[in-house]
């Protein structure tokens, strides 16, 4: 029975916790996303010109991949700090380091004004939208799983997960309509700053919505019985890091794992086709966005259908679908995209991308129901943005090394499906955590307090 502090909320506020928690994530990964879209597109002519194109978009990539180095001390320093303090005040303060990273990345002098040290701002700023995004996800969907019950906890949660197709269809549009208004001189010389500058609009709204909302209340009941412990008994709580490293290794392990295929298949479908459609099949780079554009509205309508078959049959099997299609559907997508025809690039990405929503949509439920409360972020934290380093960040750096040197599609399928089965492998190996109770008292006090 839940007590008065852990009690679900009434729907119009739960409602109101999602928004907030999607709107923050959609504006957190359209910053991280128009970095990528800009890498791929400008960014290696305005930062690192009088190289080959190709070497010039690889050393683009290698900008975009910093972002993801950073995530993993994002993770760190927000999952302590939001196990010790909040999930709230720590969601309202990457909001904030992401947007201002963005919108200076919009002022920002090219190579052309200031020659070398155009691209260490570049590189500067990436870190800093990483290290925002690294803290950003695991407070975003706690927030929510921590407040709803664990019949639809799986539905609720995916709706933060959202976030990343709406970020990517936000940012992709912006573009492709800049692109299409714009001629290519006008766009290079300063149309790709407007979706940056607007990134300063968007964070406003974002705080505002976000510091409307309550705190997890199963954190602050967690965060009372710690105090009544330390008062009662002068027990010294641990650092969350160090619980997570002692009681819930097997778990990280997992969670990084299940992030391979999920991490790369994305970043290969999303950032480095925008490199291949334009480069090795001569498509526009105007027909490539709009491929992402509508297969990212189709991504981000089936999320919380995937999320609520997880809350049905498990989020374990709607997982390992996710995995196994990405995987079988490699060599189809490079053939479709091959067809140098609209209609193929689209079934192509879309269909990757609804394989990719089984692995993503689950994924926030899952994560959380592996750790306790007074470590869940620092634990689904870690998990996820450690992993990054491995799967995204080199993703679209490895695919486009990869097409470089065999001037074929055929090993990046292989990548990818060499990713598929390692998440396989780490799936298999997981527990079910369907409708596990966010708020298990007798865990928590074992693993926070030196069990």
């Amino acid at each position: 029975m839940s007590s008065p502090a852990t009690a679900p909320p009434a729907p119009s506020s739960l409602k109101r916790i999602v928004a907030a928690s999607l709107i923050g994530t959609t504006i957190e990964w359209y910053d991280f996303f128009l970095y990528g879209s800009a890498a791929a597109l400008v960014f290696n002519k305005l930062f690192f010109p009088g190289s080959d194109p190709l070497v010039g978009t690889l050393l683009s990539f290698l900008t975009y991949a910093v972002g993801f180095a950073a995530r993993p001390l994002g993770a760190l320093v927000f999952g302590h700090y939001g196990d010790r303090l909040g999930r709230k005040k720590l969601l309202v303060l990457s909001l904030l380091l992401m947007g201002g990273a963005t919108f200076a990345i919009g002022l920002l002098p090219t190579h052309a004004t200031i020659g070398t040290a155009a691209p260490v701002l570049l590189t500067v700023l990436r870190l800093v939208q990483g290290f925002a995004l690294g803290g950003e996800w695991g407070g975003a969907v706690l927030l929510v799983s921590e407040h709803g019950d664990a019949g639809r906890r799986g539905f609720w949660a995916s709706w933060p997960q959202t976030g990343a197709p709406a970020g990517q269809l936000l940012a992709t549009g912006v573009l492709s309509a800049l692109t299409a208004l714009l001629s290519d001189a006008a766009f290079t010389s300063w149309g790709w700053r407007i979706p940056f500058l607007l990134s300063g609009v968007l964070v406003i709204v974002g705080l505002w919505i976000r510091l409307s909302v309550d705190e997890s209340p199963v954190f602050k009941a967690a965060l009372a019985r710690a105090e009544a412990r330390r008062t009662e008994t002068a027990q010294v709580e641990k650092m969350p890091l160090v619980a997570v490293v002692r009681h819930h290794w097997r778990d990280v392990l997992i969670a990084m794992g299940a992030r391979m295929a999920e991490n790369i298949s994305y970043y290969v479908i999303t950032a480095f086709i925008l490199v291949y459609a334009t480069t090795s099949t001569g498509l526009s780079k105007q027909t490539a966005l709009n491929a992402v554009l509508v297969a990212s509205a189709v991504h981000f309508a089936v999320i919380p259908a995937w999320g609520a078959l997880s809350d049905r049959i498990g989020r374990r099997p709607v997982y390992l679908i996710g995995a196994v299609g990405v995987g079988a559907w490699m060599f189809p997508f490079f053939a479709l995209i091959d067809t140098r025809s609209f209609g193929g690039l689209l079934l192509a990405v879309t269909v990757g991308l609804v394989l990719h929503g089984a692995m993503y949509a689950p994924q926030a439920a899952f994560f959380s129901e592996m750790f306790s409360t007074r470590m869940r972020y620092s634990g689904a934290s870690i998990g996820a943005q450690f992993s990054s380093v491995a799967a995204g960040a080199p993703a679209p750096l490895i695919a486009t090394a990869l097409l470089a040197d065999h001037g074929t599609s055929t090993p990046i399928a292989l990548y990818v499906i060499a990713a598929a089965l390692i998440t396989v492998v780490a799936i298999a190996c997981a527990k079910e955590t369907r409708n596990r109770d966010l708020s298990d008292e007798v865990e928590e006090e074992r693993v926070t307090a030196g069990g």
